[in-house]
Protein backbone atom coordinates (compact mmCIF):
# COMPACT_ATOMS: atom_id res chain seq x y z
CA UNK A 1 0.00 0.00 0.00
CA UNK A 2 1.13 3.71 -0.93
CA UNK A 3 1.35 5.29 2.49
CA UNK A 4 2.56 8.64 3.37
CA UNK A 5 3.32 7.92 6.86
CA UNK A 6 5.63 5.12 7.70
CA UNK A 7 4.25 2.15 9.97
CA UNK A 8 6.92 2.32 12.31
CA UNK A 9 6.64 5.63 12.84
CA UNK A 10 3.04 4.69 13.85
CA UNK A 11 4.39 1.89 15.91
CA UNK A 12 6.56 4.01 17.80
CA UNK A 13 4.28 7.05 18.79
CA UNK A 14 1.40 3.78 19.84
CA UNK A 15 4.22 2.04 21.91
CA UNK A 16 4.46 5.99 23.93
CA UNK A 17 0.55 5.74 25.12
CA UNK A 18 0.09 2.11 24.96
CA UNK A 19 0.06 1.52 28.53
CA UNK A 20 -1.86 4.19 29.83
CA UNK A 21 -4.36 3.47 27.04
CA UNK A 22 -4.72 -0.15 28.43
CA UNK A 23 -5.12 1.47 32.38
CA UNK A 24 -8.21 3.66 30.72
CA UNK A 25 -9.25 0.87 28.46
CA UNK A 26 -9.72 -1.59 31.57
CA UNK A 27 -10.87 1.03 33.71
CA UNK A 28 -13.78 1.68 31.23
CA UNK A 29 -14.41 -2.00 31.13
CA UNK A 30 -15.07 -1.88 34.57
CA UNK A 31 -17.43 0.85 35.05
CA UNK A 32 -19.25 -0.33 31.96
CA UNK A 33 -19.42 -3.87 32.63
CA UNK A 34 -21.85 -2.69 35.74
CA UNK A 35 -24.05 -1.49 33.70
CA UNK A 36 -24.43 -5.00 31.78
CA UNK A 37 -22.14 -3.36 28.68
CA UNK A 38 -19.98 -5.68 27.37
CA UNK A 39 -16.60 -3.42 26.16
CA UNK A 40 -15.31 -5.76 23.51
CA UNK A 41 -18.34 -5.14 21.48
CA UNK A 42 -18.64 -2.08 21.75
CA UNK A 43 -15.12 -1.73 20.28
CA UNK A 44 -16.14 -4.00 17.90
CA UNK A 45 -18.80 -1.32 17.02
CA UNK A 46 -16.42 1.23 16.82
CA UNK A 47 -14.08 -1.01 14.37
CA UNK A 48 -17.19 -1.67 11.81
CA UNK A 49 -18.32 2.16 11.64
CA UNK A 50 -16.93 4.17 8.87
CA UNK A 51 -17.98 7.60 7.15
CA UNK A 52 -17.01 8.71 3.64
CA UNK A 53 -14.70 11.77 3.47
CA UNK A 54 -15.75 14.61 0.43
CA UNK A 55 -12.68 15.05 -1.80
CA UNK A 56 -13.16 18.91 -1.70
CA UNK A 57 -12.41 18.51 2.03
CA UNK A 58 -9.21 18.25 2.01
CA UNK A 59 -8.89 21.57 0.17
CA UNK A 60 -8.72 25.15 1.69
CA UNK A 61 -12.71 26.85 2.20
CA UNK A 62 -13.58 30.10 2.04
CA UNK A 63 -16.68 32.54 2.71
CA UNK A 64 -18.60 34.71 0.79
CA UNK A 65 -15.60 37.37 1.35
CA UNK A 66 -12.59 35.68 1.08
CA UNK A 67 -10.43 32.56 1.03
CA UNK A 68 -6.95 31.96 2.11
CA UNK A 69 -5.19 29.22 0.42
CA UNK A 70 -3.42 27.03 2.87
CA UNK A 71 -0.05 25.32 2.82
CA UNK A 72 0.65 22.52 0.75
CA UNK A 73 -3.26 21.79 -0.53
CA UNK A 74 -4.10 19.86 -3.14
CA UNK A 75 -4.08 20.58 -6.47
CA UNK A 76 -5.82 17.81 -8.01
CA UNK A 77 -8.04 14.64 -7.51
CA UNK A 78 -4.35 12.34 -7.37
CA UNK A 79 -3.05 15.19 -4.63
CA UNK A 80 -6.91 14.81 -2.51
CA UNK A 81 -6.74 10.75 -2.75
CA UNK A 82 -3.02 10.83 -1.09
CA UNK A 83 -4.57 13.47 1.84
CA UNK A 84 -7.65 10.86 2.22
CA UNK A 85 -4.85 8.40 2.44
CA UNK A 86 -3.76 9.98 5.58
CA UNK A 87 -7.11 10.34 7.42
CA UNK A 88 -7.57 6.37 6.20
CA UNK A 89 -4.07 5.94 7.34
CA UNK A 90 -4.33 6.93 11.21
CA UNK A 91 -7.87 7.05 12.16
CA UNK A 92 -8.80 3.61 10.39
CA UNK A 93 -12.69 5.14 10.07
CA UNK A 94 -12.84 6.99 7.13
CA UNK A 95 -12.39 4.02 3.72
CA UNK A 96 -14.03 5.73 1.18
CA UNK A 97 -14.02 9.18 -0.61
CA UNK A 98 -16.65 10.98 -2.53
CA UNK A 99 -15.89 12.58 -5.78
CA UNK A 100 -17.00 15.66 -7.14
CA UNK A 101 -17.32 16.49 -10.87
CA UNK A 102 -15.99 17.88 -12.78
CA UNK A 103 -13.49 18.91 -10.32
CA UNK A 104 -12.43 15.71 -9.92
CA UNK A 105 -11.95 14.40 -13.90
CA UNK A 106 -9.23 12.39 -15.26
CA UNK A 107 -8.71 10.49 -18.30
CA UNK A 108 -8.71 6.92 -17.18
CA UNK A 109 -11.11 6.37 -13.94
CA UNK A 110 -9.70 2.84 -13.85
CA UNK A 111 -6.52 3.69 -13.19
CA UNK A 112 -7.59 6.33 -10.21
CA UNK A 113 -9.84 3.73 -8.99
CA UNK A 114 -6.60 1.58 -8.59
CA UNK A 115 -4.83 4.48 -7.26
CA UNK A 116 -7.42 5.03 -4.38
CA UNK A 117 -7.00 1.84 -3.62
CA UNK A 118 -3.30 2.16 -2.95
CA UNK A 119 -4.39 3.94 -0.25
CA UNK A 120 -6.94 1.65 0.77
CA UNK A 121 -9.67 3.85 -0.16
CA UNK A 122 -12.78 3.30 -2.25
CA UNK A 123 -15.29 5.72 -3.98
CA UNK A 124 -18.63 6.24 -2.48
CA UNK A 125 -21.63 8.56 -3.81
CA UNK A 126 -20.88 10.64 -6.98
CA UNK A 127 -21.45 14.46 -6.10
CA UNK A 128 -22.63 16.42 -9.33
CA UNK A 129 -22.26 20.05 -10.01
CA UNK A 130 -24.71 22.81 -11.10
CA UNK A 131 -24.34 25.37 -9.45
CA UNK A 132 -20.75 26.72 -11.28
CA UNK A 133 -20.36 27.57 -14.68
CA UNK A 134 -17.41 25.48 -15.93
CA UNK A 135 -15.08 26.43 -19.00
CA UNK A 136 -16.72 25.83 -22.04
CA UNK A 137 -20.77 25.07 -21.43
CA UNK A 138 -23.06 26.39 -24.03
CA UNK A 139 -25.36 27.81 -20.73
CA UNK A 140 -24.61 29.48 -17.81
CA UNK A 141 -26.33 28.33 -14.08
CA UNK A 142 -26.66 32.20 -13.57
CA UNK A 143 -30.56 31.83 -12.91
CA UNK A 144 -30.79 28.11 -12.55
CA UNK A 145 -29.59 24.49 -13.72
CA UNK A 146 -32.12 21.42 -13.65
CA UNK A 147 -34.77 24.45 -12.83
CA UNK A 148 -34.05 26.97 -15.82
CA UNK A 149 -36.58 28.55 -17.29
CA UNK A 150 -34.73 27.24 -20.74
CA UNK A 151 -34.76 23.94 -21.86
CA UNK A 152 -31.34 23.80 -22.83
CA UNK A 153 -29.84 24.85 -19.58
CA UNK A 154 -31.84 21.48 -18.16
CA UNK A 155 -30.94 19.39 -20.69
CA UNK A 156 -27.34 20.28 -19.95
CA UNK A 157 -27.53 20.00 -16.32
CA UNK A 158 -29.51 16.87 -16.84
CA UNK A 159 -26.66 15.54 -19.15
CA UNK A 160 -23.81 16.60 -16.80
CA UNK A 161 -25.62 14.45 -13.88
CA UNK A 162 -26.22 11.29 -16.46
CA UNK A 163 -22.78 11.94 -16.95
CA UNK A 164 -21.83 11.59 -13.25
CA UNK A 165 -23.78 8.38 -13.14
CA UNK A 166 -21.41 6.90 -15.64
CA UNK A 167 -18.36 7.54 -13.74
CA UNK A 168 -19.40 6.99 -10.75
CA UNK A 169 -20.04 3.71 -12.27
CA UNK A 170 -16.32 3.39 -13.60
CA UNK A 171 -15.47 4.07 -9.76
CA UNK A 172 -17.25 1.55 -8.24
CA UNK A 173 -19.86 3.83 -6.35
CA UNK A 174 -23.36 2.93 -6.33
CA UNK A 175 -24.98 6.55 -5.56
CA UNK A 176 -25.43 10.33 -7.12
CA UNK A 177 -25.99 13.06 -5.12
CA UNK A 178 -27.51 16.05 -6.63
CA UNK A 179 -27.39 19.64 -4.83
CA UNK A 180 -28.75 22.62 -6.84
CA UNK A 181 -28.01 26.17 -5.85
CA UNK A 182 -31.33 26.69 -8.13
CA UNK A 183 -33.88 29.74 -6.53
CA UNK A 184 -34.97 32.94 -6.11
CA UNK A 185 -33.34 36.17 -4.82
CA UNK A 186 -36.47 38.39 -5.20
CA UNK A 187 -40.15 37.79 -5.29
CA UNK A 188 -41.50 37.65 -8.86
CA UNK A 189 -38.42 36.28 -10.37
CA UNK A 190 -39.84 32.74 -10.37
CA UNK A 191 -42.83 30.84 -10.66
CA UNK A 192 -42.25 29.06 -7.36
CA UNK A 193 -44.59 25.93 -8.54
CA UNK A 194 -43.22 25.77 -12.16
CA UNK A 195 -39.90 25.81 -10.91
CA UNK A 196 -41.09 22.59 -8.91
CA UNK A 197 -42.61 21.28 -11.87
CA UNK A 198 -39.54 21.58 -13.48
CA UNK A 199 -36.85 20.37 -10.91
CA UNK A 200 -39.16 16.84 -11.29
CA UNK A 201 -39.00 16.95 -15.22
CA UNK A 202 -35.49 17.02 -14.82
CA UNK A 203 -34.79 14.75 -11.91
CA UNK A 204 -36.70 12.23 -13.70
CA UNK A 205 -34.82 12.22 -16.55
CA UNK A 206 -31.24 11.59 -14.38
CA UNK A 207 -33.63 9.08 -12.02
CA UNK A 208 -34.38 6.81 -15.16
CA UNK A 209 -31.02 6.29 -16.23
CA UNK A 210 -30.13 5.40 -12.85
CA UNK A 211 -28.14 1.45 -13.16
CA UNK A 212 -30.09 -1.13 -11.22
CA UNK A 213 -28.10 -1.06 -7.86
CA UNK A 214 -28.34 2.71 -7.87
CA UNK A 215 -29.94 5.56 -5.52
CA UNK A 216 -30.21 9.15 -6.46
CA UNK A 217 -29.59 11.40 -2.90
CA UNK A 218 -31.60 14.52 -3.32
CA UNK A 219 -29.94 16.97 -1.01
CA UNK A 220 -32.02 19.89 0.32
CA UNK A 221 -30.27 23.50 1.28
CA UNK A 222 -32.63 26.41 3.08
CA UNK A 223 -31.21 29.05 1.54
CA UNK A 224 -27.78 30.08 -0.01
CA UNK A 225 -27.02 31.10 -2.55
CA UNK A 226 -31.29 31.59 -3.45
CA UNK A 227 -32.07 33.62 -0.17
CA UNK A 228 -35.91 34.29 -0.86
CA UNK A 229 -37.12 30.81 -2.38
CA UNK A 230 -34.69 28.13 -2.75
CA UNK A 231 -36.37 25.64 -4.85
CA UNK A 232 -35.32 22.59 -2.61
CA UNK A 233 -35.15 24.15 0.85
CA UNK A 234 -36.53 21.80 2.99
CA UNK A 235 -36.92 17.99 3.96
CA UNK A 236 -40.78 18.45 2.92
CA UNK A 237 -39.60 19.23 -0.23
CA UNK A 238 -36.86 17.31 -0.94
CA UNK A 239 -39.26 14.19 0.63
CA UNK A 240 -42.15 14.97 -1.84
CA UNK A 241 -39.84 14.79 -4.85
CA UNK A 242 -38.22 11.47 -3.74
CA UNK A 243 -41.94 10.55 -3.13
CA UNK A 244 -42.72 11.36 -6.46
CA UNK A 245 -39.68 9.70 -8.70
CA UNK A 246 -40.02 6.52 -6.73
CA UNK A 247 -37.67 3.90 -5.07
CA UNK A 248 -34.72 4.85 -6.23
CA UNK A 249 -34.28 8.54 -4.64
CA UNK A 250 -33.93 9.21 -1.13
CA UNK A 251 -33.36 12.39 1.15
CA UNK A 252 -30.02 13.14 2.20
CA UNK A 253 -29.92 15.00 5.51
CA UNK A 254 -27.05 17.61 6.11
CA UNK A 255 -27.18 19.16 9.57
CA UNK A 256 -26.10 22.53 8.51
CA UNK A 257 -29.17 22.69 5.77
CA UNK A 258 -31.98 23.58 8.57
CA UNK A 259 -33.46 26.30 10.25
CA UNK A 260 -31.71 27.34 13.51
CA UNK A 261 -33.03 25.24 16.57
CA UNK A 262 -34.57 22.91 14.45
CA UNK A 263 -35.03 19.31 15.76
CA UNK A 264 -32.94 17.41 13.15
CA UNK A 265 -33.20 14.24 14.92
CA UNK A 266 -37.02 14.13 14.68
CA UNK A 267 -36.65 14.49 10.73
CA UNK A 268 -34.28 11.81 11.10
CA UNK A 269 -36.92 9.70 12.53
CA UNK A 270 -39.84 10.44 10.20
CA UNK A 271 -37.56 9.81 7.14
CA UNK A 272 -36.54 6.25 8.62
CA UNK A 273 -40.49 5.81 9.14
CA UNK A 274 -40.63 6.56 5.42
CA UNK A 275 -38.12 4.47 4.28
CA UNK A 276 -36.48 7.75 2.50
CA UNK A 277 -33.50 8.23 4.54
CA UNK A 278 -30.53 8.64 2.06
CA UNK A 279 -27.41 9.52 4.72
CA UNK A 280 -26.08 12.63 5.99
CA UNK A 281 -23.52 15.04 5.31
CA UNK A 282 -22.20 15.36 8.67
CA UNK A 283 -20.95 18.94 9.91
CA UNK A 284 -21.90 21.40 12.87
CA UNK A 285 -23.11 24.93 13.43
CA UNK A 286 -24.01 27.85 15.48
CA UNK A 287 -25.65 30.29 13.32
CA UNK A 288 -26.53 28.50 10.01
CA UNK A 289 -24.90 26.64 7.15
CA UNK A 290 -21.66 27.33 9.17
CA UNK A 291 -19.62 23.93 8.04
CA UNK A 292 -18.11 23.55 10.99
CA UNK A 293 -16.11 20.42 12.25
CA UNK A 294 -18.75 17.99 13.40
CA UNK A 295 -19.38 17.93 17.04
CA UNK A 296 -17.52 21.03 17.77
CA UNK A 297 -20.51 23.37 18.54
CA UNK A 298 -23.00 20.94 19.52
CA UNK A 299 -22.05 17.63 20.22
CA UNK A 300 -25.62 16.54 22.24
CA UNK A 301 -26.95 16.79 19.24
CA UNK A 302 -25.03 15.08 16.80
CA UNK A 303 -25.58 12.10 19.79
CA UNK A 304 -29.09 13.04 19.50
CA UNK A 305 -29.00 12.02 16.17
CA UNK A 306 -27.15 9.08 16.09
CA UNK A 307 -29.53 8.19 19.05
CA UNK A 308 -32.42 7.80 16.18
CA UNK A 309 -29.71 5.78 14.04
CA UNK A 310 -28.83 3.01 16.96
CA UNK A 311 -32.54 2.72 17.42
CA UNK A 312 -33.14 1.92 13.59
CA UNK A 313 -30.41 -0.03 13.28
CA UNK A 314 -31.12 -2.34 16.26
CA UNK A 315 -34.48 -2.80 15.47
CA UNK A 316 -33.73 -3.37 12.00
CA UNK A 317 -35.80 -0.58 10.84
CA UNK A 318 -37.58 -1.85 7.16
CA UNK A 319 -34.91 0.37 4.51
CA UNK A 320 -32.82 1.62 6.80
CA UNK A 321 -28.96 1.78 5.07
CA UNK A 322 -27.76 5.10 5.49
CA UNK A 323 -24.46 6.42 3.81
CA UNK A 324 -22.62 8.62 5.90
CA UNK A 325 -20.26 10.93 5.08
CA UNK A 326 -18.32 14.58 6.23
CA UNK A 327 -19.37 17.76 4.78
CA UNK A 328 -17.17 20.79 6.24
CA UNK A 329 -15.30 23.42 5.09
CA UNK A 330 -12.20 24.60 6.83
CA UNK A 331 -11.28 28.03 6.56
CA UNK A 332 -8.80 28.55 9.65
CA UNK A 333 -7.69 24.97 9.89
CA UNK A 334 -5.21 21.99 8.49
CA UNK A 335 -7.92 20.43 6.35
CA UNK A 336 -6.48 17.00 6.97
CA UNK A 337 -7.28 17.43 11.27
CA UNK A 338 -10.64 19.11 10.89
CA UNK A 339 -11.36 15.66 8.82
CA UNK A 340 -9.41 13.60 11.59
CA UNK A 341 -10.85 15.17 14.56
CA UNK A 342 -14.86 15.05 12.99
CA UNK A 343 -14.55 11.08 12.05
CA UNK A 344 -13.61 10.79 15.66
CA UNK A 345 -16.19 12.81 17.13
CA UNK A 346 -18.90 10.83 14.52
CA UNK A 347 -17.95 7.50 15.74
CA UNK A 348 -17.53 8.82 19.19
CA UNK A 349 -21.56 10.16 18.51
CA UNK A 350 -22.37 6.35 17.55
CA UNK A 351 -20.88 4.06 20.30
CA UNK A 352 -21.81 6.83 22.64
CA UNK A 353 -25.45 6.25 21.34
CA UNK A 354 -24.98 2.55 21.20
CA UNK A 355 -24.57 2.46 25.10
CA UNK A 356 -27.94 3.45 25.48
CA UNK A 357 -30.19 1.27 27.64
CA UNK A 358 -32.87 0.14 25.04
CA UNK A 359 -34.76 -2.34 27.45
CA UNK A 360 -34.59 0.32 30.46
CA UNK A 361 -35.72 3.56 27.57
CA UNK A 362 -38.63 1.67 26.63
CA UNK A 363 -39.76 1.07 29.67
CA UNK A 364 -39.50 4.45 31.03
CA UNK A 365 -41.32 5.80 27.96
CA UNK A 366 -43.94 3.65 28.30
CA UNK A 367 -44.67 4.27 31.52
CA UNK A 368 -44.32 8.23 31.25
CA UNK A 369 -41.15 8.03 33.34
CA UNK A 370 -39.56 11.35 31.97
CA UNK A 371 -36.61 12.10 34.24
CA UNK A 372 -35.94 8.38 34.15
CA UNK A 373 -35.96 8.12 30.16
CA UNK A 374 -33.83 11.95 30.37
CA UNK A 375 -31.37 10.24 32.13
CA UNK A 376 -30.77 7.08 30.64
CA UNK A 377 -30.00 9.57 27.60
CA UNK A 378 -27.42 11.58 29.37
CA UNK A 379 -25.78 8.28 31.09
CA UNK A 380 -24.66 7.02 27.71
CA UNK A 381 -23.62 10.92 26.30
CA UNK A 382 -21.73 11.75 29.26
CA UNK A 383 -19.68 8.41 29.10
CA UNK A 384 -16.31 8.98 28.05
CA UNK A 385 -15.78 6.42 25.07
CA UNK A 386 -12.20 7.98 24.42
CA UNK A 387 -10.59 4.45 25.33
CA UNK A 388 -12.96 2.74 23.57
CA UNK A 389 -12.20 4.89 19.92
CA UNK A 390 -8.56 4.80 20.58
CA UNK A 391 -8.00 1.31 20.95
CA UNK A 392 -10.41 0.72 17.73
CA UNK A 393 -7.85 2.58 15.97
CA UNK A 394 -4.92 0.71 17.36
CA UNK A 395 -6.28 -2.57 16.52
CA UNK A 396 -6.72 -1.72 12.94
CA UNK A 397 -3.36 -0.33 12.62
CA UNK A 398 -4.11 3.54 13.21
CA UNK A 399 -2.67 6.13 15.81
CA UNK A 400 -3.94 6.07 19.41
CA UNK A 401 -3.33 9.73 18.49
CA UNK A 402 -3.96 10.39 15.24
CA UNK A 403 -3.72 14.33 15.34
CA UNK A 404 -0.20 14.18 17.40
CA UNK A 405 0.93 11.70 15.29
CA UNK A 406 -0.14 13.37 11.91
CA UNK A 407 2.06 16.84 13.42
CA UNK A 408 5.05 14.74 14.12
CA UNK A 409 5.18 12.72 10.91
CA UNK A 410 5.58 16.17 8.87
CA UNK A 411 3.66 15.65 6.54
CA UNK A 412 1.76 19.19 5.78
CA UNK A 413 5.65 20.65 6.02
CA UNK A 414 6.17 17.94 3.14
CA UNK A 415 3.42 18.77 1.18
CA UNK A 416 3.58 22.61 1.44
CA UNK A 417 7.13 22.23 -0.25
CA UNK A 418 5.50 19.60 -3.41
CA UNK A 419 2.75 21.83 -3.46
CA UNK A 420 2.96 25.64 -4.28
CA UNK A 421 0.27 27.84 -3.42
CA UNK A 422 -1.74 28.92 -6.00
CA UNK A 423 -4.60 30.64 -5.08
CA UNK A 424 -6.69 28.66 -6.95
CA UNK A 425 -8.64 25.04 -5.48
CA UNK A 426 -10.25 22.37 -6.96
CA UNK A 427 -12.03 21.71 -3.41
CA UNK A 428 -12.27 23.48 -0.58
CA UNK A 429 -15.59 25.34 -0.72
CA UNK A 430 -19.54 23.92 -1.51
Amino acid sequence: MTFAIPADLIGTENKKLEQALADDYTSLGRQLQRRGIDIEAMTQRAMDYAVAIPTWGVGTGGTRFARFPGLGEPRNIHDKLADCGVIQQLCRATPNVSPHIPWDKVADYNALRQEAASYELGFDAVNSNTFQDQSGQKTSYKFGSLTHASKATRDQAVEHNIECIEIGQKLGSTALTVWIADGANFPGQTNLNAAFDRYMDSLRAIYDRLPKNWLVFLEHKLYEPAFYATVISDWGSSFMAAQELGPKAKCLVDLGHHAPNTNIEQIVARLIRAEKLAGFHFNDSKYGDDDLDSGSIDPFRLFLIFNELVDAELRKAKGFSPAYMIDQSHNVTDPIESLMASAMEIVRAYVQASLVDRKALTAAQDGSDVMAGHRLIKQAFNTDVSPILAEARRRKGGAIDPLSLYRTSGYRAAKAKERPVSGVASAGII
